[in-house]
């Protein structure tokens, strides 16, 4: 093995893009320079957010840089999308401290892909940089390295090493090669087909217009727009501030450009509702939404359907729509599982999590059995009526 050092910097500044993203890849952009840096420029992470920047970077003795990961000292659980506030409960009662830990994850997004970024001439393997943020751990005092949604290989690797390992599960569409929508619902049953048909027409005739805009087509009064959409979602669903800053949507469509993807209703000229989404090489990845008004269908349509007409114009192989939503398997998306691993310094916690994961696996797995039975499609046997 080469002689390795790792630091940790406190903004993806530091850090030059083009050895960043020759790590990171093209595929997924939740892990790209650009999008991190227009989290931390916008202020959405930083400062008093509780997301700290501690970008880990793994680099050979002549100072190239082999490894990194998107990482920052959290000062609580929110934002992640994997819950570990019964951990924290448990260690401060028994007189432990949880808070800060080291959290690998895209801030605010629980978009499954890599986290431990490896160079692919680098020479060595995700291990190697497990390991080092397992030394960082220690030295800072955190109690904790949690790194979320991430690949299963990463998954498979991490519980070689040690790290204890959970499964959760969200909902993606797969393309099957698909030339049309109309082909898509020739896949399902009749009355799964006919309801998909009926919403779709019902958000057609609602009298908004249904656009969908990319790159230098999303304009700043559409950003303007989307801001007011997302915190009205956030007010509804989680009571508090949002994470997101209103600078973040405009640094978003500039640094990605044509990887933004915004699903929008207009009324009279003006945005009423939209769904923004991201480009990445082998998916549509939905990441969020909101509205000032309240129209039949109209999510469905912004967030799912129009989701799956980009991607089979554009032959992407699947759409993923976020965390949650069972409702989402009456619209094609099916179950999946989700990877997150975990290294814990408390012993007596440790022990106690990897009993429950233990316990959790199986039921997960059973779960997404089970909700896989609930799918839209037509079964081998099925008639078509």
């Amino acid at each position: 093995m080469p002689e390795l050092s790792l630091t940790l910097h406190r903004a993806i500044a530091e850090i030059p893009p083009l050895d960043w993203d020759a790590c990171a890849g093209s595929a997924n952009p939740f892990v790209s320079h650009a999008f991190l840096l227009a989290l931390e420029e916008s202020g959405s992470v930083g400062g008093r957010s509780g997301w700290l920047p501690q970008h880990a970077a793994l680099r050979d003795e002549a100072g190239r840089l082999l490894a990194c990961a998107p990482c920052y000292a959290k000062a609580h659980s929110q934002g992640e999308y994997v819950f570990d506030h019964g951990w924290a409960d448990a260690l401060e009662r028994a007189g432990g401290r949880y808070y800060p830990k080291l959290q690998v994850a895209a801030p605010f997004s629980p978009v499954p892909g890599p986290r431990l970024l490896v160079r692919p001439d680098a020479g060595i393997g995700v291990e190697a940089l497990a390991q080092g943020l397992v030394q960082a751990c220690g030295q800072l005092e955190l109690s904790s390295v949690h790194c979320t949604f991430c690949t299963s290989a990463e998954w498979e690797a991490l519980g070689e090493a040690g790290w204890l390992q959970r499964i959760g599960t969200q909902f993606h569409w797969s393309n099957a090669g698909y030339a049309s929508f109309d082909d898509f619902l020739a896949a399902l049953a009749s009355r799964k087909r006919k309801q998909i048909k009926r919403e779709r027409r019902d958000a057609e005739n609602s009298g908004f217009v249904l656009k969908t805009l990319r790159g230098h087509e999303i304009t700043p009064r559409h950003w303007e727009a989307f801001h007011r959409f997302y915190l009205s979602t956030s007010d509804k669903k989680w009571g508090r501030s949002a994470y997101l800053k209103k600078a973040f949507w405009p640094l978003l469509g500039e640094r990605l450009g044509d990887k933004v993807v915004l699903m929008v209703a207009e009324q009279d000229g003006e945005p009423v509702a939209g769904a923004l989404n991201l480009l990445g090489a082998d998916a549509l990845y939905g990441r969020n939404w909101g509205c000032l008004v309240e129209a039949p269908f109209l999510h469905f349509e912004l967030c799912y359907y129009r989701a799956i007409d980009f991607a089979i114009e554009h032959r992407l192989p699947r759409v993923e729509a976020g965390a949650q939503g069972e409702h989402k398997i009456q619209r094609g998306y099916l179950p999946v599982p989700t990877y997150s691993a975990h290294w814990i310094q408390h012993p007596g916690l440790r022990r106690a999590v990897a009993d429950f994961l233990d316990r959790e696996r199986p039921a997960m797995l059973a779960e997404i059995e089970g909700l896989a039975e609930m799918s839209p499609f037509k079964s081998c046997t099925e008639a078509d009526g």
